[in-house]
């Protein structure tokens, strides 16, 4: 594991943990952490790092600006520019001469590395575990309903982990993103999206929307009894990975 910077296209620096054999072509699994979250995921994302490149493939974690390591103000935080900072951590990837590259995005990452996908070719396949589709829906549910005028206004949002401010401007660029239309974009890459049936911050069925619109190759896999952290899960989801990961890379 070395840790590696890069920049995004704003020319903030962005902090990542890039696990790879050095001198190797390697094909790279390229993590989107969820939303507050960072790249370590808890230590979970390192173990799960370490766990592919034993198994030959190489694993790039970052934060996202305003996150974690990484430069910017989480104030800012949009959709899109979580998006754009995604296709600089692609570039990253690919400068070191790793690939074919997979996304895999937990939560709110997993919405961005569906809507980046649809629109990078460079992708070869992605999956979500516990990822968001009705948006505005579920992130003015963590409001009071009321949004200020200005898109420059702090919004409050009230979760499991205390009050955390956004700028109005995380709403308006939110209203911008249709998912399951991202996701009918990534075939004919592979889509594997895995959810919980007992997750009560993103229901299941935001699962159901992004596999119903997605075209083939799809695959959709409830984790019986998983919350949305996959409390207790990790092991099982990290060998459902593997196994699609192994076809999604080797087409067998």
């Amino acid at each position: 594991m070395k840790e590696v910077c890069f920049n995004n296209k704003k020319g903030e620096t962005l902090a990542g943990l890039l696990f790879s054999r050095p001198g190797e072509n390697m094909p790279a699994v390229v993590v989107c952490h969820g939303f507050t979250g960072s790249k370590e995921g808890h230590g979970e994302a390192l173990e799960m790092a370490e766990f592919l490149m034993q198994r030959g493939y190489a694993s790039l974690l970052f934060d996202f600006a305003g996150c974690g390591e990484s430069r910017g103000s989480f104030l800012d935080l949009t959709l899109g520019r979580q998006i754009g900072d995604l296709a600089c951590a692609v570039d990253f990837c690919l400068e070191k001469g790793l690939g074919p590259i997979v996304t895999l995005g937990r939560s709110f990452g997993g919405t961005t590395a569906v809507c980046h996908a649809a629109i990078d070719s460079r992708i070869s396949g992605v999956c979500t575990w516990a990822a968001p589709s009705s948006l505005m829906d579920l992130f003015l549910g963590f409001t009071d309903g009321d949004l200020p005028g200005g898109e420059d206004e702090p919004v409050a949002l009230a979760g499991t982990e205390g009050v955390i401010y956004l700028k109005k401007q995380f709403f308006t660029d939110l209203s911008r993103y249709d998912v399951p239309r991202c996701a009918s974009l990534i075939a004919p890459r592979p889509l594997l999206v895995v959810h919980g049936s007992n997750d009560n911050v993103v229901p299941p069925e935001e699962a159901s929307i992004i596999y119903s619109a997605a075209l083939n190759p799809k695959e959709l896999i409830m984790v019986k009894g998983a919350d949305h952290q996959f409390s207790s899960h990790y092991s099982e989801i990290w060998e459902i990975f593997l196994d699609w990961l192994k076809k999604t890379v080797t087409g067998n």
